[in-house]
C-alpha cells in the first residue's frame, strides 16, 4: 500500500462544507489541501454504481488534471424504509430545479442544490409510508486517493442513527439536520464539528485511510 507524503492533496469537491470538514480531518498529518474550485478544475460527471466508484472517478480526474494526488470524497444518506435511498442520488435530491428528476442522467446533475428540499422530500416519502416505517438510516462515506500515475486506494465508512422531522441545527451541511447518530441525542447540525468529526461516517473512512497511508 502506498504511502501519501506531506504536501499538496487536491481535495476533488467543489463543496466547501465538505472541504471544510476533510481540511479539518486532515490538519494534524502534515497535508496541504487545495480544493479542486480553487485549482479551477471540473467536476466530472458521477456515473458510478456504487459510493466507492463515484469517490474513484472523481478522484482520477483531479489527480489527472492537476498533477498532484487527489483525495474524492463520495458520501449519501440511506433510509431503510426507502430501500436506501437516496443512497449514491443524494445530491441529485437536492437539485434546486424540480423539473431535473433526482435519478437523472449524469449529465444533468450540476447546478444549484438545496438540500431543504432535499430534506422535505425524505420526510414526505418516509410519511406516505405511514407511522409504522422504519426511521433508521444510515451515512456511507467513501474515499479514494488517485495518484498522478493511476495508482489508486480506497476506503469506506458508516454511521447509523435515525431520522428526526423537524431539522434541527445549522452547523453541519446536507443531510446532517435531520439525522440523529445511534446512542446520541443531538443531530449532526447540532453538533460542535469536533464532536461530530468524532463518530461520522466520514470520520470513520478518514480513521481507515490514516491508519493505512499516513
Amino acid at each position: 500500500m502506498r504511502k501519501l507524503g506531506p504536501g499538496r492533496l487536491v481535495i476533488a469537491s467543489h463543496n466547501e462544507g465538505k472541504v471544510r470538514e476533510i481540511s479539518e480531518l486532515l490538519g494534524p498529518h502534515g497535508i496541504t489541501p487545495v480544493s479542486a474550485a480553487e485549482l479551477d478544475l471540473p467536476e466530472p460527471d458521477e456515473i458510478g454504481a456504487t459510493f466507492i466508484d463515484n469517490a474513484d472517478l472523481k478522484a482520477r480526474a483531479a489527480a489527472d488534471l492537476s498533477g498532484l494526488p487527489a483525495l474524492a470524497d463520495d458520501s449519501g444518506l440511506c433510509v431503510e424504509a426507502l430501500g436506501d435511498r437516496p443512497g449514491i442520488f443524494s445530491a441529485r435530491w437536492a437539485l434546486a430545479d424540480p423539473r431535473v428528476s433526482a435519478e437523472a442522467g449524469p449529465g444533468e446533475v450540476t447546478g444549484a442544490r438545496d438540500f431543504d428540499r432535499a430534506m422535505a422530500r425524505v420526510h414526505e416519502e418516509l410519511e406516505a409510508l405511514g407511522p409504522e416505517a422504519s426511521r433508521n438510516a444510515h451515512f456511507v462515506c467513501a474515499l479514494a486517493v488517485c495518484w498522478p500515475d493511476g495508482h489508486a486506494e480506497w476506503f469506506e465508512g458508516r454511521v447509523d442513527g435515525v431520522l428526526t422531522w423537524p431539522p434541527r441545527g445549522d452547523k453541519g451541511f446536507g443531510y446532517d439536520p435531520i439525522f440523529v447518530p445511534a446512542g446520541r441525542e443531538m443531530t449532526f447540525g447540532e453538533m460542535d464539528p469536533a464532536e461530530k468529526h468524532a463518530i461520522s461516517h466520514r470520520a470513520d473512512a478518514f480513521r481507515k485511510l490514516v491508519a493505512a497511508l499516513l
